[in-house]
This record gives structure tokens, sequence and C-alpha cells, in this order.
């Protein structure tokens, strides 16, 4: 049995969601790839330790992710990622050939390079239904051939069925070397799927936080001035649900082997407020709790239920269409990237872009941490390791990272501004 902490690799890496849910588990990240600078400046800021690599995933190969990070000629334990899925989406029409399909191939070239002894790939549902099922038997075909063998009773896990308070169902396959054993899905914490209770439209879930246990504590952003200007501030936080203390590190958990980080416990971020007109608001304090605003179509929280899927809306390539945001249950106005964050499980010290335009993308574009943990603690159970709790703290990177514009972060970099298209600005006081 070995004490050392296993190597992982996540590709399209974003913020880090699932880099943070393996660390929790107990996996040194040693690389994360990922296209996007602005996406890649955030991650650097919350893991300063490992290195974040800002480059296409079609441009790069798996001898150069090893040189360019601390993995070296070390042998790799997971490689694991979610290639885009929105040419996957059961929004809109499902393309067996859209551009954005392609990226899974690269996905495969680099696990075939890198040989770890286990994959995890993440997708939407849509990747497993109708034409797509061709795709996916591709994909079992190609990893036979070269010495894997993969779960072919595929599951489609929902996050709240882990401790989330939110009901988002992702795909996940899991594969490894022939001579492994496969890893077991994750058993759901949680008894059932969402249900609908006895009360119309409300949802709950035994074992699972509901909305107002994830965010409950935070003072209400319009009883501060200065969070219309800069996404951070100083404040007093109320009573702590017993969720929302394991995510500020109140709590010591058994199964938590993530590095400890620095940070001010009364520092409220990521919640710039946004500027709704009076009738906007006067439209989100009339709908009710679970209900959809007819006009702006965002659907208003339920305190005593789970929040709806949080997604990300298009990147600046494709229109950067803003995705709709819900409405806090409280107050009339959408909720903050915290209170986003809250609702997909990221601990308080995990920071996001200062824009709420890239950090709501940042969290709904990842998977939520603990979901990844859950996935990520099967496979350490395959490995064999016994794991050792860090006990240093670390402090987080440079905080102007945070606030980069693309060509700033471009040239952090050293890449091409122009990789990822500018941001088309629409107004937004919905």
């Amino acid at each position: 049995m070995s004490y050392k902490r296993p190597i992982a690799i996540d590709l399209f890496a974003g913020a880090g969601g699932m880099t943070l849910g393996f660390e929790q588990a107990g996996f040194d990240v040693l690389a994360s790839v990922e296209i996007d600078p602005i996406h890649c400046a955030t991650h650097e800021y919350n893991f300063p330790f490992w290195t974040i690599i800002c480059r296409d995933i079609q441009e790069i190969t798996g001898s150069e992710i090893k040189r360019l990070s601390k993995i070296g000629d070390r042998s790799i334990d997971v490689i694991f990622g979610g290639p885009p899925c929105q040419g996957f989406s059961l929004i809109g029409k499902r393309l067996l050939e859209d551009e954005r399909n392609v990226l899974v191939y690269d996905f495969i070239r680099l696990i075939l390079e890198l040989k770890p002894k286990y994959f995890v790939i993440e997708n939407v549902p849509g990747m497993a239904i109708g034409k797509h099922q061709k795709l996916l038997q591709k994909i079992f075909n190609k990893f036979s051939q070269n010495n894997y063998k993969m779960e072919t009773n595929y599951q489609i896990l929902n996050a709240a069925n882990y401790g989330v308070p939110q009901n988002r169902e992702r795909l996940f396959l899991l594969g490894c070397q022939k001579e492994l054993t496969l890893p077991n899905y994750p058993q759901a914490i949680s008894n059932n799927f969402p249900h609908k209770s006895v009360v119309k439209n409300r949802y709950s879930l035994p074992n699972c936080p509901t909305v107002w246990d994830a965010i409950k504590d935070l003072p209400e952003v319009n009883n501060y001035p200065e969070l219309e200007k800069k996404d951070w501030t100083i404040v007093e936080y109320g009573a702590q649900s017993n969720y929302v203390k394991r995510l500020r590190s109140l709590v010591d958990l058994d199964n938590d082997f993530s590095y400890k980080r620095s940070y001010d416990q009364n520092l409220l971020t990521s919640s710039l407020r946004t500027k709704h007109t009076f009738k906007s608001k006067e439209r989100f304090d009339k709908t009710l709790p679970g209900k959809t605003e007819p006009i702006s179509r965002f659907l208003r929280l339920d305190r005593d239920s789970i929040c709806n899927t949080l997604r990300a809306g298009t990147p600046s390539s494709r229109g950067a269409y803003t995705s709709p945001r819900p409405i806090h249950p409280i107050t009339p106005r959408c909720i903050t990237v915290r209170e986003a964050a809250r609702l997909h499980s990221y601990p308080d010290w995990f920071r996001f872009h200062v824009t709420k335009w890239h950090g709501f993308r940042q969290v709904g574009n990842s998977v939520p941490p603990l979901l990844a943990k859950a996935i990520a603690m099967e496979i350490i159970k395959c490995l064999d390791v016994k794991l050792i709790k860090p006990i240093a703290q670390y402090p987080l990177s440079k905080e102007e990272m945070l606030s980069f514009n693309m060509s700033q972060a471009a040239q952090y970099y050293g890449v091409n501004s122009s990789l990822i298209k500018k941001r088309v600005r629409k107004n937004s006081n919905k």
C-alpha cells in the first residue's frame, strides 16, 4: 500500500471544479489544461501550487503536458475532464458532426499518449441519447483496441444525490487499463433522485441541503453599496448550516484531503451586485418560489427546495448569451456568483473572475466539486493508497489575476488574445 498522493491530470479544466473535487479526495492534480486564458488565471489563483497549461487541447501532446508540469517521468493515476458539451446538449439541436464534438477524440488521444491507470469522461446526458450512442460505441471500441476497458453500463449521476443542493445531471464514463479493476459508481448519499413532494412543484431530497441551507448565512448584498463597484467586502455572516460549515472549513471532515488555503473568514467575495430596473424587481417580487418569471424566464428559487441546474450560457465565440440566472428566494434580485458557488458546493475560499459574466460561466461550466469528489473517492479505493491529511496552509495566488481582461490574461500566459473571441456586450437589466 502506497502512502504517496496519487497523480492526476485535468483536461478542459475551466476554473477547476473537478480539480478541486479530486484534490479533496486525495489526488495531486499536477497538470490542468485549459484554452481560455481568463479561466486559466482563475484556476491558477485557486491552485497556485500546481500547473495550469493555457493551450488548445488539439495542439498539445502528452509529452508536453509532462514536461510543462511537475509530472516528469512519473506514471499517472487518473486523467479526467469534460470535453465541451454543447454539441451533445439536449437544448437545441444535437448534431453528431458538431465541431465541438471532435474534442472528445483529442481527449482520447491524450489518454492513449499518457497511459493513465484510470480515466473519467464527464459530459451532458445528451451524449448518451439517440445518434450519439454511436459515438459512445466508437469510444468504447477505440479504448478496447488500446489496452483499456470501460464500464459500458454507464450512469448519469445527479449532483443532488451527493450533497449538492442543485438538480444537475451529468454522464460519467469510467475506464481503466485492462489488467486493473474498474471503479464503481459512487453510491448516492440521499435516498432517491429528487422527487415532487406534497407541496406542488417543490422538490425534496433526504440528506441533501436546501437552497436556504446553502445561502441563509450570506448577508444581503443590497445592504452594501460598495458591491456595486467591486465584488468583495468585509461582512459578518449569519447562522450557518452544517453544509456551510463544511464549505467554510469550520468542521474537520475525515474524507477531506484537500490542501488548506489561507483566507480571511470575514471576507465576502464574488458578490458584485446586479442592477435591476424597478419594473424587473416588481416582477421578481410577484413571482412565487419555484415558479418562472414570465418575461425574463428566470426561476425564483424555493428556499426549502434545491436549485435548478445552473447553466453557463454561451461563450463569446458563440454570441455571449447569458444563461437565465435564478431569482433569490427572499430578495427580488438575481443571485450573486457567490450564492451560485454555494449552490454548486464550492468552498468560500474559492474565488472567481470579478465580473458576473465570467464568474457565472465559471460556476455553470464546472462539475460541482462534491460530485467530482464522489467519483474520485471510488478511484482512490481501486488504487489502494493510504492518504494522510495535509497540515500546512497555502496562500492563494495574486488577486489581480481575477480581474484580468482577455488581453491581459492572454499576455500573462503568452498566448494570442484572439484565441477566444471577444465578448459582444449586451444590455441585461431584466
